[in-house]
């Protein structure tokens, strides 16, 4: 279920502002929501993983507090990485 540490270093590449970041809100919405969309998967497999379900739903919850921040900070930013990354249709 967790990412591998090759694509989490792809990730981060993808998404960094500069050249040793690791830990922009960028980056950090970006692994979360490979990890949301993987655990999708697995729970539309496994039905009844309600500890899965709750790990999702605070991901899911912690993806979101870290996009109302960077929306407060920089619309544009924002904007770009949600089309980036596909959120809001």
């Amino acid at each position: 279920m967790a990412i591998s540490q090759e694509r989490k270093t792809q990730l981060i590449n993808e998404f960094r502002t500069h050249e040793s970041d690791t830990g922009s809100p960028e980056v950090q919405i970006a692994i979360l929501t490979e990890n949301i969309n993987n655990l999708n998967e697995h729970l539309r497999t496994h039905k009844k993983d309600h500890h899965s379900r709750r790990g999702l739903l605070k991901m899911v919850g912690q993806r979101r507090n870290l996009l109302n921040y960077l929306k407060n900070q920089d619309v544009a930013r924002y904007r770009t990485l949600v089309d980036k990354l596909g959120l809001r249709r």
